[in-house]
């Protein structure tokens, strides 16, 4: 009996020193330990947001040599420093959205997710060409071409707030025709709402130019002046030696000179000379609100 109660006792003390072995947990080394229980941190992502081509900048810890970056599903290329920094650019063809931002180590320890948004690409406007043109011109010299970047075949050119027709060229150039308006106006390119370029200034010159003074038709007891230029109006008035003639409210000399407004570009001054002998003169078109020609010197009856 005292033998049966040994090996009972025996067989109990086995099975004890058994289950404690079991439950003994592993001794690791420091490396194991690490790699097991300490996933990336990431403390910073700067910045939170960006366009494509953007460069992005992780701050954290745990990193190792070469933790790999994942927006959503896509594996991002980056470069790691000391462990603790990340630098990595928004890859091109990545659509704009939201998307979950995470690093995964060699080890296959993952880091927490972030929200991370692309946005879409804003517009660049560079440049106008030309950045003025004349109050008068017609067809293919109302024609302005916007330079800049990130234009596509959805862009809309926005004229003083209000869409206008436009042709797109390519990603870095769209052209439209100058509503019949006079004045500096605003220039801009939209791909959406909220993702518009900065405006850019455009000009549309209402002075007057005289770019030539040519002898026209000849009468009995007068002859034509033609004045060719730009930006006449109906109502432009000519001083002639400081004689004003014509427009709005002008006299005319002697009733008998005249100015005929034929367009934009030219005016008919019906000139009465005194004698035939060639004399020298001064002439100058003014508009209506005051703008003024260069002053041109005229030889002529």
């Amino acid at each position: 009996m005292t033998r049966l109660i040994s090996v009972f006792l025996f067989i109990c003390m086995s099975m004890a020193t058994a289950v404690l072995s079991a439950e003994r947990p592993q001794r690791l080394s420091p490396g194991n330990v690490s790699a097991t229980f300490t996933a990336p941190a990431i403390l910073s992502i700067i910045p939170a947001q960006a366009e494509p081509g953007g460069k992005v900048m992780i701050f954290g810890s745990g990193f190792g040599d070469s933790a790999r970056v994942f927006l959503g599903s896509v594996e991002i290329a980056a470069k790691t420093s000391d462990g603790k920094q990340i630098e990595f650019s928004v890859p091109a063809q990545l659509q704009p959205g939201l998307y979950a931002l995470y690093l995964k180590r060699a080890d296959g320890a993952t880091s927490r997710p972030y929200n991370f948004a692309i946005l879409a690409l804003r517009p660049v406007v560079s440049g106008l060409s030309p950045d003025q043109i004349s109050a008068c011109a017609q067809g293919r010299e109302r024609e302005v071409t916007v330079l800049g970047q990130n234009f596509n075949e959805k862009s809309m050119l926005l004229f003083d707030g209000a869409g206008v027709k436009s042709r797109f060229i390519s990603s870095e150039a769209i052209s439209f025709s100058v509503p019949q308006v006079v004045g500096l106006h605003q220039v801009l390119v939209s791909n959406s709402s909220g993702n518009a370029s900065l405006p850019m200034a455009l000009t549309i010159e209402t002075r007057p130019e005289v770019s030539q003074v040519t002898v026209g038709s000849e009468h009995v007891n007068y002859y034509e002046l033609i004045v060719s230029g730009r930006n006449f109006l109906q109502n432009s008035s000519l001083y002639v030696d400081g004689q004003r003639i014509g427009g709005r409210g002008g006299q005319e000399v002697t009733e008998r000179e005249k100015l005929i407004y034929q367009d934009c570009t030219r005016l008919i001054y019906q000139r009465h000379p005194y004698s035939p002998v060639n004399k020298d003169f001064q002439i100058q078109v003014v508009n209506p609100g005051g703008e003024a020609s260069q002053v041109v010197n005229v030889s002529a009856p």
